[in-house]
């Protein structure tokens, strides 16, 4: 067994049973009547674990009128970035991530070891309902993100490093490479090693920000290269999307062309991801790419206006919810995105979750993700 499937506990079974239950759910997209009511008792103890730890849910859990069927209230994912709330005591604190680069706000996100570890089995589910967990088969990877440095708590850079976990490293290179006193863009390590992938028996598994494996596509394009044909059985996982550098994106479609034609990864080996440190449950794409809904989370899309629940297909705020996390109460999270959402049966695929659509960020702000971050480091190298 892979040991990020391996059982896990939560802080106190007494009181958090369904909480428990609901996370040890094997199948990442069950739905039905019997989840539905699982959910919504997790939901409620975890509502009452953190209004009795937290002065700060305590406060809002109060004077808020319930919303919806789970009681909590709304938090915006900015609030993590002006202030630091726990539902634990510091030394319970066995993971600090943050959400942005070197400068700008950050969310401050602490995880005691039951929700880090809820968090990847997660991943580790969804893995492994892909077959995508190999421990007999060795892998190289190309990370289009950071390489590790001693003061780096980025998620994206703690997601990455631990998706190599599935499958045994052979050989590993990043994108943006350390240089001491930051990170910078390394276009033509990343073409090298593609190239000197290509050579080699063991598949590639390419994981990270999509703008930086779209540029390294671009510079091999530049420089003339002819297409490479990597070895059968790689696999693209992107996140983070392209944020600060939106207006050099191109359409998902376009990009999957380009890895498909370019790299030789067939198309239903390319799935893109979503998640943040905030709300760290993993959104990983179906086999028609789409966004869906697993069972430990629920997805409601809300009115940017009166933060009201719209219907489907309708674009609103991004509403996640979900009861794993015990070290900071953000059970209820409203994103800084605009999507919406759709019925399960309208995909295609065989999962029956509601599926989501991202459209962007809501408005212009100063807040940045781990992508915009990222892209700044191109535009100052151009």
């Amino acid at each position: 067994m892979n040991p990020h499937l391996a059982p896990v506990t939560v802080p106190d079974p007494a009181l958090l049973p369904h909480v428990q239950r609901l996370c040890d759910l094997t199948d990442p997209y069950a739905c039905g009547p019997a989840e539905d009511d699982l959910f919504a008792a997790a939901m409620a103890e975890i509502n009452a674990w953190h209004a009795e730890r937290s002065p700060f849910f305590a406060a809002v859990h109060e004077g808020t009128a319930p919303d919806g069927p789970y009681r909590a209230p709304l938090v915006h994912a900015n609030f993590f970035k002006r202030h630091e709330v726990l539902s634990i005591p510091r030394e319970d604190v066995e993971v600090h991530l943050t959400s942005s680069g070197t400068t700008g706000q950050k969310s401050q996100m602490f995880f005691d070891h039951w929700t880090i570890r809820s968090a990847q089995r997660m991943v580790a589910r969804i893995f492994e309902r892909n077959g995508w967990i190999t421990p007999e088969q060795e892998a190289n990877y190309l990370l289009c993100s950071y390489e590790p440095a001693p003061s780096l708590k980025l998620g994206t850079a703690f997601t990455d490093n631990y998706l190599c976990d599935f499958a045994p490293v052979r050989d590993v290179a990043y994108a943006l490479r350390a240089t001491g006193g930051g990170h910078e863009f390394d276009p033509f390590g990343c073409v090298a090693a593609l190239r000197r992938f290509e050579r080699e028996d063991v598949p590639v598994r390419i994981l990270g920000f999509p703008a930086f494996l779209f540029f390294t596509l671009e510079r091999m394009r530049t420089l003339g290269l002819p297409p490479l044909r990597l070895p059968e059985g790689s696999l693209v996982v992107l996140g983070g999307g392209w944020k600060g550098d939106a207006d050099r994106s191109v359409p998902k479609e376009e990009l999957y062309a380009r890895i498909t034609g370019q790299l030789g990864i067939p198309g239903e080996r390319i799935r893109d991801t979503f998640g943040s440190v905030e709300h760290c449950v993993p959104y990983v794409e179906c086999e028609q790419h789409r966004l869906h809904a697993t069972v430990w989370s629920r997805v409601t899309i809300r009115s940017t206006r009166t933060l009201d629940p719209l219907p489907f297909g309708e674009p609103g705020y991004l509403h996640l919810v979900s009861p794993y996390i015990t070290s900071v109460p953000a059970q209820s999270v409203v994103m800084g995105d605009l999507a919406s959402l759709h019925p399960g049966d309208a995909c295609g695929c065989d999962l029956g979750t509601p599926w989501f659509t991202v459209h962007g960020r809501a408005g212009v702000s100063r807040n940045r993700s781990c992508a915009a971050a990222a892209a700044e480091l191109m535009r100052g190298m151009a």
